[in-house]
């Protein structure tokens, strides 16, 4: 892998950080109060998986990559990525305990974060596809 797709995936990486931090900001200003925090939790996990969706769609077609493999690999750098930065988010910004943000990825704590995980697992692959892989 040569710089210049190492820095598109770390782009991609950020641009996904950003939106799907800003979504987490608005559910909590906005659908919490008005739906409740579990049901609000779990249409989260439909929209941001749309918004990623979105980033995926404007960000994979730059990265040149030319095999489902990839694409797959891809999506599994990004969910690693994205946990691994929740997990950062909840515990150093946000000064919460580990069993706090640890749950966040339990579908049995009412939080459904690994289900939008498995799911940015496939959606490089699926845009390669649509856009005639």
């Amino acid at each position: 892998m040569d710089t210049d797709v190492l820095l598109r995936v770390l782009s991609l990486c950020l641009a996904l950080a950003g939106t799907e931090t800003l979504h987490g900001i608005a559910r909590t200003l906005y659908a919490n109060p008005r739906l409740g925090k579990a049901r609000a939790l779990k249409l989260s996990v439909v929209s941001g998986t749309l918004l990623a969706l979105g980033v995926c769609w404007l960000l994979v077609p730059g990265l040149g990559l030319r095999t489902l493999g990839a694409h797959l690999l891809l999506g599994l750098f990004l969910a690693l990525f994205m946990a691994l930065f929740d997990i950062a988010l909840g515990r150093w910004l946000l000064h919460r305990p580990w069993p706090k943000v640890l749950a966040d990825f339990n579908p049995a704590t009412g939080n459904h974060l690994s289900y939008g995980l498995v799911c940015l697992v496939g959606l490089p692959a699926l845009v390669w596809q649509w856009r005639g892989g």
